[in-house]
This record gives structure tokens, sequence and C-alpha cells, in this order.
């Protein structure tokens, strides 16, 4: 590649953070390590990653902290690392801007596959394939792709850009319903592979800053045995 891609490994537990290191300079890619959240922060502040490999459990504070610190600055994609296969913990770690989680052990290969097909997604979201984009309508809200702005009832909605390319997506073909492979393929790139159900999650938080209800739906349905796609008109 012509200019090393940069990942930050933020772990506490050092042999491991080394190892993963190691597995990703072979693949041509520029790291620096972390093990604790205050030098987590410091460090993608100083030196812009593309991509954070981050450990929830970390001295100073979590990994919770340092994701949600990240995100006032930096739209470096992020694999969450938990020690505990618990929905809480992938949940609280994708609501503060996570795009994906690795649950503890794993096999350091599939790290490197999933980094991989994350930095494969373009660096400036759906914009950079977007140019002059149309702007999106659905009931009352706006999707610009251009800008990659999303009102509702005239009202800003601050998604990440995950939830930014899944809502797109949606919104880009109002009738169709998405499996949640065909919406992992559109928001993270086809090549990925993972748990289907990080859709859900992601899902459930455009819904939630939408002020929509999955039970009674205005915006976003789920198609049972399906996905998801718009409510129709």
């Amino acid at each position: 590649m012509a200019e090393a891609l940069h990942v930050l490994v933020v772990d506490d537990e050092t042999d491991l953070a080394d190892v993963v290191a190691g597995y990703l300079r072979r693949e041509g890619f520029s790291v620096d390590l972390a093990h604790d959240g205050p030098g987590a922060v410091a460090q993608a502040r100083l030196h812009a990653p593309d991509l954070v490999v981050l450990d929830i459990m970390l001295p100073g504070f979590d990994g919770i902290e340092v994701c949600r610190q990240l995100r006032g600055f930096s739209d470096a994609y992020v694999i969450m690392l938990t020690a505990k296969d618990e929905e809480v913990d992938k949940v609280i770690g994708l609501s503060v801007g996570a795009d994906d989680y690795l649950v503890k052990p794993f096999s350091p290969r599939e790290l490197i596959a999933r980094v991989k097909a994350m930095l494969r997604r373009p660096r400036t979201g759906r914009a950079a394939t977007h140019p002059g984009a149309p702007v999106l309508r659905f009931a009352d809200v706006v999707v610009d792709l251009e800008s990659r702005q999303v009102t509702r009832a005239e009202e800003a909605v601050p998604l990440t850009r995950t939830e930014f390319d899944l809502l797109a997506t949606l919104a880009e073909r109002p009738r169709a319903a998405f499996t949640r492979r065909q919406l992992l393929d559109s928001a993270w790139g086809e090549g990925w592979y993972g748990d289907e159900h990080v859709v859900d999650v992601h899902i459930a938080h455009v819904r939630d800053k939408l002020g929509d209800d999955a039970t009674t739906p205005r915006y976003i349905r789920t198609v049972r045995g399906i996905g998801y796609g718009l409510v129709s008109p």
C-alpha cells in the first residue's frame, strides 16, 4: 500500500497488544500502542489513527469512555474487545460509536481479517461515492448524502458514520426489505464477517435517535425473518 494505514491498539494486556501489533505490522499497517484510557485518547489525538482496536476493560478509564471521547474528535473505525460474551458490553460499546466488537479470546488472524475488511470501507464514507448526491426524504426525515447530515422535522439528528450508512442504505431504496447481510455489505463493506446481529444494535440506535418505536414504527420497520426496511408512506 502506498501509505500505511494507521491502527491504534489499546489493551492493558501488554503481551496480547504486542502480538496483535506484530500481526498488523506484518500486514503493512503502521501501529501505535496504548495500555490505559488516558494514553489511548492522547495517542489518538496525536496520531489520528484510521482504526482503533479498543479493549473495554482498561485502567485510568475504560474503553467505553475512550470511545465516547474519541467520537468528539475522530471518525476512526473502532473495534471493541470484550473479555465477556455479554450483551451489555456489546450494546454499550456500540452505543458510544464503536463499529464492531470481538469477544476474547480471539484469533489474531480473525482480528486482522476484521480490520482489513473494515478499512476497505471508504475513509470519507458514502459521500466519497456520491458526489453531488441527491437529498433523500421519507416522512419528515431528510438524509443528505453529500453533507452526511440527517434532520427530522428540521431538527438535526446526530448519527455515527455507521448509523448514517445504514439509514442511507434504507432511504435509497425505500420500498425494499433488506437482509442483515445486505445491510452489512453496504455499511461495513463486502468481505466483513462476524455476528450479523450487530446490525440490530445499530438499527436500534438509529430508531432511538429518530424517536421511533419498534412496536409502532413511523420510520424503520422490522421485516420478520428478513431484516429491515422503511415504513411505506
